[in-house]
């Protein structure tokens, strides 16, 4: 019995990106690479690779998830692992797209403001982490080595 024909899926994201608007995905990218070819022609080893994809840009997210409230690089940290998932998976590329998209529409928006605008939003951003900052500090002790003039608790 021969197998029965894929349907094509509906609506606007019908095909791959290269059909619809002449660009490839990183995903399409990443599968149309020689060394992933010949880990998608072994289909345990595909299995595997992509629950490795998936554990290792999880974890990625989840650390920055957890350090987002902290000072650092947490948002940064959520999208680079937004970007190893998006190797692999459709859902977390959209989800990439999405972000960039936001982040390019937020920093246009800024773009455009007044200067004291700006400046307000600078203001802001560095007060809240510098409170962040504190408050964990103080939850968690200042380690040992802060010099003692440093002005948080003790």
């Amino acid at each position: 019995m021969p197998p029965l024909p894929r349907e094509a899926p509906a609506g606007p994201t019908a095909g791959t990106r290269r059909e619809r608007d002449g660009h490839e995905s990183l995903r399409e990218r990443v599968a149309d690479s020689r060394w992933r070819r010949r880990i998608a022609a072994r289909r345990s080893i595909d299995h595997a690779y992509r629950m490795g994809v998936g554990i290792v840009g999880g974890l990625v997210v989840a650390v920055g998830l957890a350090t987002i409230p902290l000072p650092g690089p947490g948002w940064l940290t959520v999208i680079a692992g937004l970007f190893v998932l998006a190797t692999e998976f459709m859902w977390a590329e959209r989800l990439l797209e999405f972000t960039r998209r936001h982040v390019r529409a937020w920093t246009d928006w800024v773009g455009r403001q007044p200067v004291w605008v700006r400046l307000g939003i600078g203001v802001l951003t560095a007060a809240f982490v510098y409170g962040v900052l504190v408050v964990t500090l103080h939850l968690t002790g200042v380690p040992d080595w802060v010099p003692g003039w440093v002005p948080l608790w003790r």
